[in-house]
């Protein structure tokens, strides 16, 4: 995560908020064919643990169990132009940006529990979308159970929280809030909404 203090994130809430909304990142862990990282959906299953599912065949699948791994989401991001503030010379570019990193020990899921993360993570995403939901009562259950042997199921239990929110804290208002606009205007929507609420 970034060195500076001024862009730590500790809220918790927040970010389990913006894993929520994004559903889905990335997940790296050491293998003794080298670093791997795998992009896979998730849902929380509590408080402090994440659940999670790979294709079968993933290479990353046969070194998870019990493995300690890293999962990470990438928020609202943006170049930041120096013209954008408004201030005197010496300003330099930056990329603003929202993350997250997780880090714990990851458990494989019997084949019930993985049943259960699919249906919840269809439900969240589903709500989420402008039609009547699709559950898996649309399937065969003979066809869902025979796609659900292709995926392994597991669970991140959360030893550890790091964020960031680089939002141009370290700039006056007046300042941030002008490079709000640039962003914006660049097509930045999504970070320009969180620096002006910063």
């Amino acid at each position: 995560m970034h060195p500076n203090s001024t862009y730590r994130w500790e809220d918790r809430d927040a970010m389990r908020a913006l894993v929520s909304e994004l559903g889905f990142g990335q997940l790296f862990a050491a293998t003794p064919d080298g670093p791997r990282v795998a992009q896979v959906p998730v849902v929380w299953l509590d408080d402090d643990t994440l659940g999670l599912h790979l294709a079968r065949g993933n290479g990353i699948v046969r070194h998870l169990d019990e493995a300690t791994a890293l999962f990470t989401v990438l928020g609202p991001d943006g170049y930041i132009s120096p013209d954008w503030y408004g201030l005197d010379a010496d300003q330099v570019p930056t990329w603003n940006y929202i993350a997250v990193e997780l880090e714990g020990t990851i458990q494989r899921m019997e084949h019930d529990a993985l049943v259960a993360q699919i249906d919840q993570l269809a439900a969240e995403q589903e709500a989420k979308l402008d039609k009547a939901p699709w559950t898996r009562g649309k399937m065969d259950p003979k066809l869902f159970d025979k796609m659900t042997s292709g995926i392994v199921g597991f669970r991140l239990d959360i030893a550890a929280w790091r964020g960031t929110i680089k939002l141009g804290q370290n700039k006056p208002e007046p300042a941030r809030l002008a490079a709000a606009d640039g962003a914006e205007a660049s097509g930045r929507r999504g970070i320009a909404h969180w620096m002006r609420n910063a």
